[in-house]
């Protein structure tokens, strides 16, 4: 097992998984408030936009928008989210 640090906080970890506990359980949190506010927002919006309308920081979410789950809410004319930064 190697110890890595976990991209979210910068703590050590010594698990195969790139967050902590504590930090994984903050993803969990973030995610279903995200999938909570797509339900309920069906606008396209810029990061910064999403970020300050979820109170979820732009470096999370453009990790969060990678995920194969997020892939029906990103908009079918932008090609690449980390690129383009809109969605």
């Amino acid at each position: 097992m190697e110890v890595k640090r976990c991209i979210r906080c910068g703590n050590f970890v010594m698990s195969g998984d790139d967050l902590c506990i504590n930090c994984s359980n903050k993803d969990k949190l973030e995610i279903q408030k995200l999938k909570n506010y797509f339900e309920d927002n069906e606008n396209t919006y810029t990061i910064g936009e999403l970020s300050a309308n979820t109170g979820i920081s732009e470096k999370n979410l453009t990790r969060y928008m990678g995920n194969q789950e997020f892939a029906s809410y990103l908009n079918p004319d932008t090609s690449n989210f980390n690129q383009m930064g809109n969605f």
